[in-house]
């Protein structure tokens, strides 16, 4: 890594602690990792030309990551699994660390482990002792780094001794292969049972992130309700994953009559749980308040996001450099309590 290559023309000056290239940073839970209130989720990231059913190709991905830099959208998001379990979300990122290796220390990298895919059998998946350290050693190799700064287990593993997860992990970070932990679609219950044993291993495994997922027209997961209360109590982000509700609180489905095949929503067969006539209310309501406030739907939606108590940075996905340059505004858009307050009633119930 060179530490004397001249600073790009983006890099401001001074150093501010709490900001980056304008972008506002956030604490993440108590723990001393400072992240971008508005990060980058890197799902549909990968090489669509291989059959893994990516969105955004490398040479796209490439273009989005250098103006995430620029931006200060250095939270960047991703797991091996994306895409058809094929690791090439990995890959792109990794692709972009060859290009950039003296940028590695400005992007905090997130990604998970937990089911198979670097191998085949039953000890390829879950969060066995073997199967931690081998994922991070591959999500290491794909990304072409040496450290991992937020790991999550993806899901609660009831096979696999929480103990046995937790001093596999404690392994990885006095390695320093791995700095922080956070875990992924868990419930209350299953968190607790994180924390009843975490303390046993101090810092090094304590849980300061969790991200589930949440909308504000949504609200939390039928299947893991009160987490977010729950991190506010362990001093720990909540970190809501499809923010945008899978991309539908944005001005795209305002008019529903122009939605057709090659939509991501419609070609899943989303559209119709999350257009309905209640939802769609209040989608238009939503764009009302944005337009009178000169934001973009999506913008308010995230901006009201991190709003909530407790709510650590946004990672909305993004598809193009304008959609990337859209959200990272967001993290500076601030409410007065009014303007909270009209948001709220049109949320049913409020988040």
């Amino acid at each position: 890594m060179n530490f004397d290559k001249p600073r790009p023309e983006f890099y401001k000056a001074p150093l501010d602690i709490f900001q980056f290239n304008g972008m506002p940073y956030m604490q993440l839970g108590k723990s001393g990792l400072w992240v971008p209130r508005v990060g980058l989720g890197t799902w549909k990231f990968g090489r669509p030309e291989s059959g893994d059913e990516a969105r955004v190709d490398q040479e796209t991905g490439l273009r989005i990551f250098d103006r995430a830099l620029e931006l200060g959208v250095t939270f960047w998001d991703t797991a091996p699994r994306y895409n058809n379990a094929s690791g090439n979300s990995e890959r792109v990122i990794g692709a972009w660390f060859k290009a950039n290796p003296d940028q590695r220390r400005n992007i905090v990298i997130a990604t998970k482990l937990y089911g198979g895919m670097d191998g085949l059998t039953p000890n390829h998946c879950r969060l066995t002792r073997g199967n931690i350290k081998e994922s991070v050693y591959a999500s290491l190799e794909r990304m072409q780094i040496d450290t991992i700064d937020l790991l999550y287990f993806h899901h609660y593993d009831a096979y696999t001794p929480v103990d046995e997860s937790l001093s596999a992990v404690e392994d990885l970070v006095r390695a320093d292969l791995v700095r922080y932990l956070g875990v992924s679609n868990f419930t209350a219950e299953q968190l607790h049972q994180h924390r009843e044993l975490e303390s046993a291993f101090g810092s090094r495994c304590r849980i300061i992130a969790v991200q589930n997922q949440f909308d504000v027209l949504r609200g939390e997961h039928p299947d893991y309700p009160g987490v977010r209360k729950l991190t506010q109590e362990m001093g720990a982000a909540f970190i809501a994953y499809s923010p945008l509700a899978e991309g539908f609180l944005t001005d795209r489905y305002l008019d529903l009559s122009a939605v057709s095949k090659g939509d991501r929503i419609y070609d899943q067969g989303m559209l119709t749980n999350l257009a309905t006539p209640a939802n769609h209310a209040s989608l238009r309501a939503l764009a009302e308040l944005a337009r009178k406030w000169e934001l973009s739907l999506s913008q308010l939606v995230l901006a009201f996001t991190l709003s909530l108590p407790g709510m650590g940075p946004v990672i909305p996905g993004a598809s193009s450099v304008a959609q990337l340059e859209s959200n990272a505004k967001a993290g500076s858009v601030t409410f007065t309590s009014s303007q909270i307050n009209e948001i709220k009633a049109i949320l049913t119930p409020a988040p």
